[in-house]
């Protein structure tokens, strides 16, 4: 169909890949939104003007549709361009041909125009009876909150978007390379907030306001002040979710915020939610990853959503980048009690651990089960982790979890990678946080970079983006670039010895001799 933006810019967009279709219901799968709106709509036209009676008397009515007869999105948009004409925003101009030949437009773009209008309203008449522009006055007056804190919830809960992230992530929830600057949900605090707390990084909390709870992981953070706290409005139940004390599935971040909203903008009161924090005592922990076909992720990690609610807490989000035929899956969970067995044989089958030629260790006493399974590498025959299960005892998170995602060549006999244990079993580099999601740079690559970059702050920048690319695609990174480049000093070279030493003499502790 067609965009437009802020700016009054239509621009042509066309479908990227076919929709997912499923072998055994090629009808059920899923639809564009303008064909969900036209069987809507038909469907409300059957039933408020059928032109016959139905029988049986229980059926649908049917008549054939007279409003709302798409067989396309160019013929909605027709639609709608003939309901512009005469109005300020005319583009009765414009067809879907113009804009594939000729790119985006603005509007407006009346018939028999040959471009858009780069300006309005430039000879001062504006679309009111009188020709003159009305403005709204706002009283700056204060207004509290719809939601104080007090000592039952003593926290103010923000909730944004994130960097990389697109609304309930619709358009980019399914793509691991955006989950790449942050990988999962967590709550920020202040460590000061957190130190009083006794919360240290990476705890499972549950967050509860006066109108529902969730469980999540805490994480410190200087940005955030005293007394705040922020998750970002992405993380709703195909990425967050778990169950209650009643057993009821969790409802991810939009289960804490409050239903007010601004009487004159109807903006909801995202900003502000009151709420607690307190640990989730859940001892029982569970971590798998898994890289699998880029045709099977979809349908796979469906199948893991449905069964987060069968664990106390429960995380399902994607990771990778796309570009060899593979997606990646996380599925992390906790449980104040161990699962049943038959729900880890379900997790391990979706995510492929139940192979011949997976390696696996189970402890039914203590309710600990541990699964590997490898590939080859046809090109070098080097050994990869390819998917993982961690039930019970995940200490070896930190070691194995970048095994995987880094796709590192597996050294030494394999089931080393059993071993329930934080030290890693061969030597790992240590890992750096994901800076330039479009071209993979992290922020180690960038100050090692940089450090042999001198110059102003803009010579510098633009040595490091000839260089590594990093903020010259999309630019949501360029904030953290910039913070970089004004902060990592340029290395200094080395001074050389002012003292002149004949060759051959040794020196020790200082002396000549």
């Amino acid at each position: 169909g067609t965009v437009t933006n802020s700016e009054r810019r239509i621009s042509r967009v066309c479908a990227a890949v076919p929709p997912p279709v499923h072998p055994d219901h090629p009808h059920d799968g899923p639809r564009h939104d303008w064909r969900i709106a036209r069987d809507v709509g038909q469907r409300l036209e059957a039933l408020l003007h059928p032109t016959a009676p139905a029988t049986p008397a229980t059926a649908t009515p049917t008549v054939t549709p007279r409003l709302m007869a798409w067989d396309g999105p160019e013929a909605l948009w027709n639609q709608h361009r003939e309901a512009t004409r005469g109005r300020d925003l005319d583009i009765t101009g414009l067809s879907y041909a113009t804009l594939e030949q000729h790119g985006p437009q603005q509007w407006p773009y009346p018939e028999g125009a040959t471009q858009g209008q780069a300006r309005l309203y430039t000879d001062g008449r504006f679309p009111t009876p009188n020709g003159k522009a009305r403005f709204a006055v706002a009283l700056m007056t204060t207004t509290p909150v719809a939601e104080a804190r007090s000592a039952p919830y003593p926290f103010a809960l923000t909730t944004g978007r994130l960097r990389d992230q697109w609304h309930g992530m619709s358009r980019t929830g399914l793509l691991g390379r955006l989950f790449g600057h942050v990988p999962e949900p967590v709550l920020l605090m202040h460590p000061q907030d957190m130190a009083r707390r006794q919360l240290r990084t990476g705890q499972l909390v549950r967050v509860s306001s006066r109108r529902g709870s969730v469980v999540v992981p805490v994480q410190d953070s200087a940005d955030q002040g005293l007394g705040q706290l922020f998750m970002a409005m992405h993380w709703g139940p195909e990425c967050l979710s778990g169950r209650d004390a009643l057993g009821q599935p969790l409802q991810g971040v939009n289960a804490l915020t409050t239903p007010a909203f601004c009487p004159t903008s109807k903006q909801p009161e995202l900003k502000h939610t009151a709420v607690s924090v307190v640990p989730a005592e859940l001892p029982w922990t569970l971590l798998a990853l898994a890289w699998l076909p880029e045709s099977q992720a979809p349908a796979a990690r469906q199948a893991l959503v449905q069964r987060m609610a069968q664990f106390d807490f429960a995380v399902c989000v994607p990771f990778g980048r796309e570009t060899d035929g593979r997606s990646g899956l996380l599925f992390r969970a906790a449980c104040a009690t161990p699962p049943p067995a038959a729900l880890l044989d379900e997790l391990g089958t979706l995510l492929g651990l139940h192979t011949p030629d997976t390696l696996r260790y189970d402890d039914a006493r203590r309710h600990q089960r541990r699964a590997i399974r490898l590939w080859r590498d046809t090109a070098t025959g080097t050994p990869r982790l390819d998917a993982f299960l961690l039930a019970g005892d995940t200490q070896a998170e930190g070691w194995i979890k970048t095994l995987l995602q880094d796709e590192l060549p597996v050294q030494g006999p394999p089931h080393r990678l059993l071993l329930a244990s934080a030290q890693a079993p061969q030597p790992l580099a240590a890992t750096s946080p994901q800076v330039c999601t479009c071209h993979n740079v992290d922020e180690a690559a960038i100050t090692t970079q940089l450090r042999r970059c001198p110059g102003s702050a803009s010579e510098r920048l633009a040595a490091l983006q000839a260089t590594l690319k990093c903020g010259t695609q999309c630019g949501s990174c360029l904030p953290t670039v910039k913070r970089l480049v004004a902060t990592t000093p340029v290395d200094t070279p080395a001074a050389p010895v002012a003292s002149a030493v004949a060759e051959g003499q040794l020196i020790t502790q200082g002396h000549i001799t």
